[in-house]
């Protein structure tokens, strides 16, 4: 296996600022390049030149070493398939972000080469950024019908039209020199899929995100059968989800949420039922409703996508609910407590979402109130623990009964453990194996199982966001940073004009504070007229430190005159000098550093 360092890709990169819409990429971990001033719309001044490769690559510009952001792309001759489009949500240092893509520019300089995407299921984090691509350009889109659904409402939400084509189970689509045969997989929604994907030299499996579940809610499990002849017939190479690579032993059913939720509801006769949950997980929303018709209780939904997916899966047969169950969310008050149950979204502590709502009083239509009984029917998302016990905590103060992870089974993992790994693995038997889907703790866990189950060290291979797998005549070839794969940040309208400098004042504003330093001059005399006169906000609280205040204030209006020189036009050396000076000044007073930003005006 011989590795390329990107080094001699970089070097021949250059700048193209041609969109309408400006992208800042957040530079890269590897590289320290400029790259946080580049303008992307994944063409550059010349189109960026790559090494001439043979064969099959395979290039993830999202979704390894990190969880979100999936994206696969697989060129084969002059075409390129992609295999999802998903975003993931910032982290808590990301302030103001709303959510984060993967960079296209690889997609966008080779539009010309791809047949279409496809896509494995309905999560944001496989479909989320579809319509962020779509304002670029346009490609042929596949789906099952649920994710079908989902992505057209983004769709909608976005002004954007375009066809998508369903693919079913066992019916082959040949898109460009690919052709695809979608299997039926098992996961936290309904209408997952895996794929055999063949060229005419090469055949891949890519298992999606997936668990075994012999007793699906939906009574559709895993072809097992067939996966065994893919691997019968010789599978090149295999990607599989490395999420719950870590984790032994089995993940359990989701009929077991089924049994416990049962449990709950036979509990709780004398009381209002508030369940959250997540949005996308249909199978548990049927069993919730199938729960409230058997103690015959109405159904109210709350929260956008909830009401969004509820909506999508009911029109499409995937939720089946009989008629007269839901009612509308204002209508609750007209029935008696213990014969509501409301579903709704915040299962992570999301500070927007309709539960945190509740939990602090802000909710339109519902109050929480003393003996309710609240389920979380989820595990926090590592990250989300804070957020969740916060909302927790306020729901026990308001005299719920809260019901969550820690004290009983309402959730299980949509992802395969150990043992259903290994029993993928030994049904594909593949020649190469590509660990995805997970931190690069989840990857090296599931690339030791692999070698475990006897596949040799040279044949497994963890790679990056970037960098392109080739394989051509039974060999590989990694070429390292071959694609540009920087995370992209959307904040409000703004597409990527949030890059990693921003962030970092944000950051250090939220951790610091600011003093806004007010000077104004003359424009003919260049004398100082007013000022320097201090502003702080999110430093300190002015009213109980006003020693502090005026203290800063004498040490600025001792310190502007003597770096202030009125010869030189040039105000930036000014600025340098004060923010420096009083900084240090400011440090010594306090231990801190807030930013310190000077202002000059002119009269």
């Amino acid at each position: 296996m011989k590795i390329f360092d990107g080094n001699e890709i970089k070097e021949k990169k250059k700048v193209k600022a041609t969109r309408s819409v400006k992208l800042i990429k957040k530079p890269s971990k590897k590289n320290n390049s400029k790259s946080n001033n580049n303008l992307i719309k994944g063409q550059n001044d010349k189109p960026r030149e790559y090494p001439k490769t043979h064969g099959l690559k395979i290039l993830p510009i999202g979704g390894l070493k990190e969880i979100g952001k999936n994206m696969t792309l697989f060129e084969y001759e002059d075409d390129i398939l992609i295999l999802d489009c998903g975003m993931s949500f910032p982290d808590e240092g990301m302030h103001g972000i709303d959510v984060v893509i993967p960079d296209f520019s690889y997609v966008l300089e080779n539009k010309k080469k791809i047949k279409g995407i496809i896509f494995t299921h309905g999560h944001e984090d496989h479909i989320g950024a579809v319509p962020y691509l779509f304002k670029q350009a346009s490609f042929p889109l596949y789906a099952t019908h649920l994710t079908k659904g989902l992505i057209e409402n983004k769709f909608v939400e976005h002004g954007i039209k375009k066809e998508i084509t369903p693919i079913k189970v066992g019916q082959k689509v040949r898109v460009g020199k690919f052709v695809i045969d979608p299997i039926r997989i098992t996961h936290s929604i309904a209408d997952s899929l895996c794929f055999e994907i063949k060229t005419p030299e090469h055949t891949i499996f890519h298992t999606g995100d997936f668990k075994i579940d012999y007793t699906p809610i939906d009574g559709e499990p895993i072809d097992l059968a067939k996966l065994a002849m893919l691997g019968a017939k010789g599978v090149d190479i295999l990607l599989a989800d490395s999420t719950n690579a870590t984790r032994s032993g089995f993940t359990d059913s989701e009929q077991k949420v089924g049994q416990t939720m049962e449990r709950i509801f036979r509990s709780s006769k004398n009381s209002r039922m508030i369940i959250a949950t997540f949005a996308s997980n249909v199978h548990r929303v049927q069993k919730i409703i199938d729960n409230a018709v058997l103690f015959k209780r109405k159904v109210a939904i709350s929260g956008r996508s909830m009401v969004n997916v509820a909506s999508i899966a009911q029109k499409l047969g995937y939720l089946k609910v009989p008629e007269g169950i839901i009612i509308e969310l204002n209508e609750i008050h007209n029935f008696p407590k213990n014969k509501v149950v409301i579903i709704t979204t915040g299962s992570q502590g999301e500070p927007m979402s309709a539960l945190a709502r509740m939990a602090n009083s802000e909710h339109r239509d519902i109050e929480i109130e003393n003996g309710d009984v609240v389920v979380l029917s989820s595990t926090p998302v590592p990250g989300n623990e804070k957020a969740v016990s916060g909302v927790v905590d306020k729901l026990f103060e308001k005299g719920a009964n809260v019901i969550y992870s820690d004290i009983a089974d309402i959730h299980v993992s949509g992802h395969a453990c150990q043992e259903e790994l290994k029993l993928m693995h030994s049904l594909i038997k593949p020649k190469h194996f590509i660990p995805v889907h997970g931190e690069y703790r989840h990857l090296k866990a599931h690339a030791e199982l692999a070698e475990s189950l006897g596949l040799k060290k040279d044949k497994i291979h963890i790679i990056d966001n970037g960098d392109a797998l080739v394989y051509n005549k039974g060999k590989v070839q990694i070429y390292k940073d071959y694609a540009s794969a920087e995370d992209i940040y959307v904040d409000g309208l703004g597409i990527g004009d949030v890059g990693n400098i921003v962030i970092k004042e944000r950051q250090k504003l939220a951790t610091s504070g600011l003093i806004l330093v007010a000077i104004t001059f003359d424009k003919k005399t260049k004398k100082i007229l007013a000022g320097p006169n201090l502003m702080s906000k999110g430093f300190i609280y002015v009213k109980e430190n006003e020693e502090l205040m005026n203290d800063m204030r004498r040490e600025a209006k001792k310190l502007v005159p003597l770096l202030y020189d009125p010869s030189n036009e040039d105000l930036s050396a000014l600025k340098d000098n004060i923010i420096r000076k009083l900084g240090s000044y400011i440090y010594t007073r306090t231990k801190r550093n807030p930013v310190i930003i000077p202002v000059f005006m002119h009269s």
